[in-house]
């Protein structure tokens, strides 16, 4: 049985099951957490009052956050080309989500990462527009 839990989900998973310590492969990256050859980025807003004075529109918040995203990968020695998964919040996603699509194109390669997205009434700071996160995969 142990040997079947290995196999089907990892060493994690079996050795919880003998009474063995489990212990995350996990490391900060210059920003990004790092377990393996994947890299996790969280929470990027679309807006930071010390970067920018104005909130700006969700097109001009999506290119902020994008670049604070490709300066992080690019730090941790990835790139938005090793990028597998992207979500996005979004607020008033009826009437930002074209924008933000169309510059969030741009900041990625075809074939795009998998991206998943929902719909909020806002953050903690007023003006913002959306937050963004990834995983990307690192050599």
């Amino acid at each position: 049985m142990e040997a079947a839990a290995l196999a089907l989900f990892g060493a994690g998973a079996a050795s919880a099951q003998t009474g063995g310590a489990w212990t995350p492969k996990k490391a900060s990256a210059n920003g990004p957490i790092r377990s393996g050859h994947l890299l996790f980025l969280s929470g990027i807003g679309g807006w930071y009052p010390e970067r920018r004075p104005k909130a700006g529109d969700v097109r001009q918040q999506t290119a902020d956050a994008l670049t604070i995203m490709k300066e992080a990968l690019g730090r941790a020695g990835s790139s938005m080309e090793n990028v597998l998964k992207v979500q996005v919040s979004l607020v008033d996603p009826e009437n930002n989500w074209e924008p933000m699509n169309e510059v969030y194109n741009t900041f990625f390669p075809t074939p795009r990462p998998a991206r998943s997205y929902f719909g909020t009434t806002g953050f903690r700071r007023p003006g913002q527009l959306l937050q963004i996160d990834c995983i990307a995969y690192v050599d």
